[in-house]
């Protein structure tokens, strides 16, 4: 990680210079006793070197007391080395012993060790003397091993109604590693070894390295502790998602450090495993620039390709380690940095604003697809020239599923030295960060499509709009609408719909009656039937003289305020009219009969007859019977939802389906583009919000609903079934107010242009008028 400064230790953390990391791959350490080690025996000059000796499985290693003496590792072999000689960190010096009985295969030798530690740990138990209270109780006991990097230290894992325990079976680094459960801030299930034996432990939101990472014996023990952990910490942590990580990098509520940390974790990188290493993009390619221009596209490797392994660990040879001499003599040492760098420190800096930069947010998604995403596998993965060996995936092999101790062994080692590609997070394009408004970088026009050509995008007048102030600042103070009046208007049916137009408000209900009632004068002025069936949606046209109203007899019914008639009726489909929308003399009708249509509509006001002049432009079909429709800002594309879950994004200019997903497992309610039409917001039968980015079709956040909802891609204003307000934080996935209304649940909502009023109609038969006060 370029960008990430090593964390300082003082040094009496460093009383003793025996290190796990001094054991070979896959060797456990066992016990220590106090020893001599005797030079030159039988010699009347013999001398004893007083020391402790550690019993590991495949060496012993005596550690002296005297510090300038060196530790003496004798591999059970017929080799021994002797490391930190004189205190001094350098390469091991080998000494040829007589050979040693010894296992000559490796499966054989990891099948004994395997036995020899089976048998400790079944003799051994958790020591509960070590239990921080004697109140507490135990719910769970069980082997496992504490994976650090390099290293993996057998003991027993204790799990009680407060605290987290693990024993190890040596005592080292001490006699109980202590986690106390009301600190833990996040759990992860992990694979190690390419098996779904591991569990990592934090007790810190947004830091890089873990509490604990544990590795247990079989899978049904990891995941029992991991449902004990969890249920002590549902109330009390929330869990994220991929997605929801996405819709917040997307908006900018997170940065690209922040985001990629969060997917690492999930893709089950972790500092404690070296295979698993966290993986992130290498940014920077101009280093020979005595400035480094953060502005410049060529200051960037190109993001959409892979990179070659790298691990920019040590910039410094702190240790002083010898490193050896290139072949003119030079001794290897600190790490060449470029010119634009002062040292380490402003080397690390610049490499973190590098990934922060404009072109990176604008291409991250690139990397992000071929690490964690689309083209990590298959075909894709082939084409983009980003392919590893087999056995680097998830799945490649099921160690457990092979016989031979030997062939195991090896498959292991080769997984463990080199690697582990990450879990595959996405399986469709991931989504462009949303940048704000400023020049793109970009190496090619070519491969850029500006906003305004884009049917994804919105017209520019939407960002330009000088309201856009007021109503950023009226979503910021959403949960402060206060209730000034209500009223009843029906007498046996619920509020389905409610719209405003001067100073009066449009109420219909399926009892197909359209009524009219006026705020000023706070009473009922018309009450118009024009069926013997439901109406589903009403609207007003342009000039507020004219209300529209679909009705479940497959009639589109235009109604003069004016004059007080209806003007005209149009037979738009075969079966129940169930949504229709409005925008420059075009109407938009959706329909059970599967279909939605696209008509040109001019008014009879504008023709001066009796009757509008209705023109089929497209018809939309669709599989199932349309619940909802809705335009984007720029009036570029439509949104349907059907009966059976399924969202469509049409082009509207071509009459295409830009992207469908089945997203509910019911009918969809409603569904609504984000002002700047980068999102879809969905609520179906189901109970669930889904938030779909537009541009790729990729579903990115999904959480308990309810019916109706206004947003501003941020938050979300929504009606509950107990007949409350709730305010959701989108970003956050979670209520952060609820505001007490109705009686019964609320059905229908109406919001101004400046978002600063709302009506609601309810269950209980009323509509609210809502004001926000601030």
């Amino acid at each position: 990680l370029p960008f990430c400064k090593k964390p300082s230790f003082s040094s009496h953390f460093f009383i003793s210079r025996f290190s796990l990391l001094l054991l070979n791959l896959e060797e456990y350490y066992f016990e220590q006793h106090t020893a001599n080690h005797i030079i030159k025996r039988d010699c009347k000059d013999e001398r004893k070197t007083r020391g402790s000796l550690k019993i590991c499985s495949k060496s012993i290693i005596f550690e002296p007391d005297e510090k300038l003496q060196p530790i003496i590792k004798d591999l059970w072999a017929n080799h021994a080395f002797l490391i930190k000689e004189q205190n001094v960190i350098a390469p091991y010096k080998t000494e040829r012993l007589n050979r040693a009985s010894h296992l000559d295969k490796l499966g054989d030798q990891a099948a004994m060790i395997t036995a020899i530690l089976q048998s400790r740990l079944a003799r051994t138990s958790f020591d509960k003397n070590r239990f921080q209270n004697i109140s507490e109780t135990l719910h769970m006991e069980c082997e496992a091993e504490m994976v650090t990097p390099l290293v993996t230290n057998p003991g027993h894992v204790c799990i009680t109604d407060a605290n987290l325990y693990f024993q190890p079976l040596n005592g080292y680094p001490k006699p109980v590693v202590h986690i106390t459960m009301h600190n833990v801030r996040r759990i992860y299930k992990r694979r190690h070894g390419l098996m779904p034996l591991g569990l990592e432990v934090f007790c810190t939101e947004n830091d890089l390295c873990s509490d604990i990472y544990l590795k247990f014996y079989n899978s049904q023990d990891r995941d029992e502790l991991y449902f004990h952990i969890a249920t002590y910490l549902e109330n009390h942590i929330t869990e994220q998602t991929a997605e929801s990580y996405m819709l917040q990098w997307q908006r900018g509520h997170i940065s690209n450090y922040q985001y990629l940390l969060h997917l690492n974790n999930l893709a089950d990188r972790s500092c404690n495993d070296l295979s698993q290493y966290p993986v992130f993009p290498w940014i920077i390619a101009d280093y020979s620039s005595l400035e480094l221009d953060l502005t410049r596209p060529e200051t960037f490797r190109d993001l959409s390709k892979p990179v070659g392994l790298h691990f920019p660990g040590f910039l410094v040879n702190s240790l002083k380690l010898d490193l050896g001499k290139r072949q003119g003599g030079k001794m290897v040492d600190n790490v060449e940095l470029p010119p634009w760098a002062s040292d380490p420190d402003d080397f690390l800096q610049k490499c973190q604003n590098a990934l922060e930069s404009q072109y990176v947010s604008e291409h991250l998604h690139e990397w992000i697809d071929l690490v964690f995403g689309y083209k990590q596998k298959g075909r894709e993965a082939i084409a983009a020239n980003n392919v590893f060996h087999p056995l680097t995936y998830e799945g490649g092999v099921d160690l457990n599923s092979i016989l031979d101790p030997n062939e195991k062994v090896a498959l292991l080692t080769q997984i463990l030295e080199f690697g582990q590609t990450p879990k595959q997070l996405f399986t469709t394009p991931h989504p462009q960060r949303i940048i704000p408004k400023f020049k793109s970088l970009s190496r090619t026009s070519s491969h850029n499509v500006s906003i305004a050509e884009s049917p994804v995008s919105p017209n520019e007048e939407s960002f330009e709009d000088l309201t856009e102030e007021s109503i950023t600042l009226a979503w910021n103070n959403i949960a402060k609408l206060k209730l000034y009046e209500q009223y009843k208007i029906h007498k046996d049916t619920a509020v389905q719909s409610c719209s405003v137009f001067v100073i009066t408000s449009l109420i219909f209900a399926l009892d197909s009656t359209l009524k009219m009632f006026s705020k000023e004068s706070k009473m009922l002025q018309r009450s118009v039937s024009f069926s013997n069936m439901a109406l589903s949606s009403c609207l007003i046209l342009p000039g507020d003289t004219t209300v529209i109203s679909s009705s479940w007899d497959n009639h589109i019914y235009f109604y003069s305020i004016a004059f007080g008639r209806l003007q005209d009726t149009l037979l738009g489909h075969d079966d129940a009219i169930s949504k229709i929308c409005w925008h420059d003399n075009r109407l938009y009708s959706a329909s059970w009969d599967s279909t939605v249509k696209v008509w040109h509509c001019v008014p009879a006001e504008v023709l001066s007859t009796k009757r509008h002049h209705f023109e089929l432009l497209a018809e939309l079909e669709h599989d199932v019977s349309v619940n909802t429709i809705n335009l984007n800002a720029a009036n570029a594309m439509l949104v349907s939802g059907t009966k059976e879950g399924t969202i469509s994004i049409w082009d509207i200019s071509t009459a295409t389906v830009l992207h469908q997903l089945a997203c509910h497992s019911g009918t969809v309610y409603d569904a609504a583009f984000s002002p700047d039409s980068r999102h879809l917001l969905s609520s179906g039968e189901d109970g669930c919000f889904k938030v779909i980015d537009v541009q790729t079709g990729m579903l990115i956040s999904s959480m308990v609903s309810e019916q109706c909802f206004k947003w501003d891609g941020h938050t979300v204003l929504s009606g509950s079934q107990s007949g409350e307000l709730l305010v959701w934080d989108l970003l956050a996935g979670k209520v952060i107010e609820r505001i007490k209304g109705h009686t019964g649940a609320v059905t229908c909502m109406w919001m101004n242009e400046q978002c600063s009023s709302i009506i609601t109609g309810g269950e209980d038969r009323q509509i609210m008028f809502w004001k926000l006060q601030y």
